[in-house]
């Protein structure tokens, strides 16, 4: 029986270790894959068209938006970005597992448009951790640490839309949970329905045999 891959979307807090948790998953593990978003802004020094990002022009951007190419998009600071459902579906149907890592109002797209798709969400411990973590990266203004700690008091009403809860306090036994809990969707029936079918014809035949 061929592996169908699973869609995975992650979201989570920024601080939470979202990045930490992806890179460790698929150092790992060679059955996972990362979706790569497309975006209409310029490509930064060292990235590379299909590594970092699709990147293209806002009109061929619109295009893939009308023939409902996107899985999801969304638009920040005048660009835009969003989910190519062919790379998608291409990973899933060579038996990939692919994890898309998005805010949640993507996610809730995602799942509207595949049901079957499984939501995680990652948290720190505590918002005290969640501050201590931004504070010690020591790479941003406490203006936009601010705006980043309101920005998860938002996000927080909206965790309640996900399959699972992961609190990324120890990042081995998180990345464990999460490849756990994606090889357990494996198992859900909407996943092998040749199978069931197959089956139920089976026991027809069995039964009708067994009444001559």
């Amino acid at each position: 029986m061929e592996r169908q891959g699973i869609l995975a979307v992650v979201s989570g807090f920024s601080g939470a270790g979202k990045g930490t948790l992806m890179k460790e998953l698929l150092r790992r593990y060679d059955n996972y894959a990362l979706s790569i978003s497309a975006t209409t802004r310029s490509p930064r020094e060292g990235e590379v068209d299909g590594r970092e990002y699709f990147f293209v022009s806002k009109e061929r951007f619109q295009q893939m938006i009308e023939e409902g190419s996107l899985v999801e998009y969304a638009q920040y600071v005048n660009h835009y970005y969003g989910t190519p459902k062919e790379y998608v579906m291409r990973q899933m149907a060579q038996g990939k597992d692919v994890i898309l890592e998005i805010e949640i109002q993507g996610a809730l797209k995602v799942k509207k448009r595949f049901p079957e798709a499984l939501l995680l969400f990652v948290t720190p411990p505590s918002a005290e951790e969640l501050c201590r973590r931004l504070v010690g990266r020591g790479t941003e203004t406490i203006e936009v640490i601010n705006a980043r700690l309101r920005r998860a008091a938002e996000e927080a009403s909206g965790m309640e839309a996900y399959d699972y809860l992961l609190i990324n306090d120890d990042i081995d036994r998180c990345v464990e949970e999460m490849h756990s809990l994606i090889q357990l969707q494996h198992r859900r029936t909407v996943y092998h329905l040749e199978f069931l079918n197959r089956m139920r014809e089976e026991l027809r035949h069995l039964d009708a045999r067994g009444q001559q």
